[in-house]
């Protein structure tokens, strides 16, 4: 049933919210309020409406673009991602993905302090979300009770109405602070331009105090008090469980620099206690029956200080500035998720030859699961390597080979992990991004040099049999069956002999200006190029160049999959989310139209039959069938960020940023396993692309951010 319109401040409700119909109202604050609403395929949604009053303020609009912009960046496993947003309708608006569960500040006032336990679950979670935010480049500025959702799978972080993206242009006015001051750090208030991550962390130790005893750590009805305690007092941490007391006593440190880091944080809990483990914290769901409320642990719990959202001038009481140090911004920023992977990575010192020296390439072996096949996993890195650089990887020839930074091609045993022959790459240089490696021509083709040199090396040895400066090519290098094509700004092509690096064949394109090219197993090289308005494909035998057809499709059109005379593409909106997936008959000239319920962004997707498979920023993953012209599933992968999705036996294949490797069954749209986290030393940084996993022989590699390549059993994701 839609809200009831009412009289007074509120008489404008909303029935809907772009195409959303708004159905329950889940609460409001001091700028918007929340709605329960579906997507038209049936999806639960939160959506945040703004205040009539407020949504003719530019400055406040200007607020919500930001709030819009840090919640798509932030968008993952630990909060609640962004469908839809329109900071530019008459009343802005918001949709994420509805999360089931109450508050925190719910369940404390509902059932009261949470057990030692929950707290080390509640305190890890944070700091994973808070890791998660950061690499993203906001900092959240209003962690506290209200803003903690209490998931099955672990708390979400909710609510970036005041977050800040470190390269945002917008800044807090002098005199006024934003905030709710039981939670803010003591720099909120007396240096609130610099505010950093680390006041994020001295808000989660007043969260866990809160959690564990009713009341934050700096108690009083005035909330001119409590900013003057927060900047001053010592905090209370009567009933803290004993074992957690030092480590919230660090992150409420005065000055930034002694607050510990999310990531030490974990480190840090997992030493706390034998017992920690890594299972969920599940809440218990309300049910409406009045449950009996469990005491403190040493107290009884303290009066709830909460305030309301919203802003309070409170400058006049946080005077007192302590001397001495001064604060040091953190470093951690990057984009959208786009964490772990290479920078300012250490230079390889393999001396002499080509092996890398055994004790920094030795497999750790696992227990066989079936058919004698154990899984196993092997660090690609070398004595002396600073950092390890996630691999990209190619297989063929019963073996895998893979590149990363620093490394021009290293050989591996698919059995085992062991390393059968390296090659380092002693021109590497920081910024230079790594590709996958193409075995093509009987050889194996690297490009190096930020797309600038292509080594074709004897993938049986690993010594050059041929390279080329590729530099004027602006790294337009493709490969179709035995011949290598290169293409820069203009529309002429020149083809190579994979196996010797002759010139086959240059010539231009007719209709074709800066094509690209592509192929799909069919020996037919796809050149694609669009204008902004049209897409042309043409198909082009790579042996001579000639074109067999070419077509020219109204919008702009990105090409993911041919077989058949048959090519699929998807499409996207004026906001480049994709909205459509379209099935082109190249003899019969006709499309078939797919459109999503819910565009997604970011989409990579894999095409096998008449079912297309798209993969979102965020985790979204859908299947999309062309012979029905509709969504088969939706499921929420919670990955924030993660590689194109490979198909193969019914399963789907996918790299999260974190360096886990997850499985999904492709008829149902179900999770099946995933592999643990291996991030890594390398936090923070960031990595151009994610390289997909690899399948063969029932056995699925993949490669982590910590430098790792490793394999497991396709056919036992459960196990993992």
């Amino acid at each position: 049933m839609p809200p009831q319109r009412s009289t007074g401040t509120e008489a404008e409700h909303p029935l809907y919210a772009g195409q959303y119909l708004l159905e329950t109202r889940l609460g409001s604050g001091g700028m918007g309020i929340v709605h329960l609403a579906r997507s038209a395929s049936g999806l639960r949604l939160a959506v945040k409406v703004v205040h009539a009053e407020f949504s003719q303020d530019p400055e406040f609009r200007g607020r919500f673009r930001q709030e819009v912009a840090a919640a798509r960046r932030v968008s993952g496993a630990f909060t609640a991602p962004v469908v839809d947003a329109d900071p530019e309708a008459e009343r802005p608006w918001m949709a994420t993905l509805f999360i089931p569960g109450p508050t925190l500040a719910e369940h404390v006032k509902r059932n009261g302090a949470l057990s030692a336990d929950r707290l080390r679950h509640l305190m890890a979670g944070l700091a994973e979300a808070l890791r998660d935010i950061h690499r993203a480049g906001v900092v959240h500025r209003d962690l506290k009770p209200s803003n903690v959702l209490l998931a099955e799978d672990g708390p979400k972080v909710i609510d970036f109405g005041i977050s800040r993206p470190a390269d945002s242009e917008l800044r807090t006015e002098t005199g006024k602070l934003i905030g709710t001051p039981p939670f803010m750090a003591p720099e909120q208030f007396s240096r609130p331009r610099h505010v950093g991550p680390a006041a994020d962390v001295f808000a989660l130790g007043s969260v866990i105090v809160h959690a564990a005893t009713g009341s934050g750590p700096f108690d009083s009805d005035s909330p001119y008090l409590v900013a003057y305690q927060v900047v001053h007092d010592e905090p209370d941490l009567t009933g803290v469980p004993e074992e957690l007391v030092d480590l919230v006593s660090r992150c409420l440190a005065k000055e930034p620099e002694d607050r510990p880091t999310p990531d030490e944080l974990m480190a840090a809990l997992r030493s706390v206690s034998a017992s920690y483990d890594t299972r969920a914290f599940i809440p218990e769901q309300r049910t409406g029956e009045k449950k009996p409320v469990p005491p403190a642990r040493d107290v009884a719990p303290r009066p709830r200080h909460e305030r309301p959202e919203g802003s309070e001038d409170l400058t006049h009481v946080a005077a007192g500035k302590k001397g001495g140090r001064r604060w040091r911004l953190p470093v951690a920023v990057a984009l959208a998720g786009l964490v772990a992977g290479a920078v300012a990575f250490g230079t390889l010192t393999w001396p002499g030859g080509t092996q890398a020296p055994a004790s920094a390439q030795k497999p750790v072996a696992h227990p066989s699961q079936s058919g004698g096949f154990g899984p196993w996993d092997v660090k690609l890195t070398a004595a002396g390597a600073k950092a390890a650089g996630q691999p990209q990887c190619a297989y063929g020839a019963h073996r895998l080979y893979c590149v990363r930074p620093g490394a021009l091609a290293v050989a591996v045993d698919p059995a085992n992990g062991k390393v059968l022959w390296s090659r380092p790459d002693p021109g590497w240089r920081s910024s230079d991004v790594p590709s996958a490696p193409v075995l093509s021509g009987g050889l194996l083709q690297v490009l190096s040099r930020g797309g600038k040199r292509l080594t074709a090396l004897d993938p049986s040895t690993g010594r050059t049999r041929w390279d080329r400066d590729t530099t004027r090519y602006g790294g337009g290098v493709a490969h179709a069956g035995g011949v290598v094509l290169l293409t820069g700004r203009g529309s002429e092509v020149t083809a190579l002999d994979a196996a010797t690096g002759k010139r086959l064949w240059q010539h231009a394109l007719p209709g074709l200006p800066s094509p690209r090219f592509s192929t799909y197993g069919d020996g037919v090289a796809y050149a694609v190029s669009r204008d902004g308005s049209r897409t042309r494909v043409a198909a082009v035998d790579p042996e001579t160049g000639a074109v067999t057809w070419q077509r020219s499709l109204d919008q702009e059109l990105n090409l993911v999959h041919a077989q058949g005379g048959v090519l699929w593409f998807t499409s996207t909106d004026s906001y480049q989310y994709t909205d459509a997936v379209v099935r082109y008959d190249v003899v019969g000239r006709t499309a078939k139209r797919v459109k999503l319920p819910v565009p997604l962004p970011g989409a990579q997707a894999v095409v096998r039959g008449d079912t297309a498979y798209l993969l979102a920023d965020g985790g979204t993953l859908v299947a999309v069938s062309t012979r029905t012209l509709s969504q088969l599933w939706r499921l929420e992968t919670s990955v924030s960020w993660s590689s194109a999705p490979a198909l193969a036996g019914g399963r789907l294949y996918l790299s999260a940023v974190d360096g886990r490797l997850l499985a999904v069954d492709t008829a149902h749209g179900t999770l099946l396993g995933q592999t643990k986290a291996r991030l890594g030393g390398n936090r923070g940084s960031l990595v151009n692309a994610l390289p997909a996993p690899l399948t063969a022989d029932a056995h699925v590699y993949a490669t982590a951010p910590d430098g790792s390549l490793f394999a497991v059993d396709g056919r036992d994701p459960s196990g993992w």
